[in-house]
């Protein structure tokens, strides 16, 4: 039988997820929509299959270069209207791999910048509103 993992320090629960949601939908989205004057992407999917093959990949170039302790920046970001298949240039997220080489500016990969030499990761699914990026 596998080990039981443990449920991580950082979890946060349904009712602060969702007051988080609602705030930027509140704040946020309404300024954007006004703006914008769409309604832009506010959620993204990746199975957790995606998520766990990225990591590996991440791991294993990470390893490769002697970080140790690698790690994973999010970012948002948006699509050029010209490569957007809506032609309105929606949000998006992607996942950039962090950490340095011992001896960097932190020992041991500890420092958390950005690793340029490793593939960011993006193209997840979005949920609401549904786009086509």
């Amino acid at each position: 039988m596998a080990k039981k993992v443990q449920k991580p320090k950082k979890c946060i629960n349904v009712e602060e997820a969702r007051e988080l949601h609602d705030n930027w939908c509140k704040k946020r989205g309404k300024r954007l929509k006004k703006k914008l004057g769409f309604e832009d992407a506010r959620e993204f999917h990746w199975s957790v299959a995606e998520l766990e093959e990225y990591l590996a990949y991440v791991k294993q170039e990470s390893e490769e270069q002697g970080i140790k302790d690698p790690g994973i920046r999010v970012y948002l970001g948006a699509y050029s209207e010209s490569k957007c298949n809506m032609k309105k240039g929606y949000s998006t997220l992607f996942f950039a791999p962090t950490g340095s080489r011992p001896g960097a500016s932190g020992k041991d990969g500890g420092d958390p910048i950005n690793n340029y030499d490793i593939d960011a990761f993006n193209r997840g699914g979005t949920g609401n509103p549904p786009n086509d990026y």
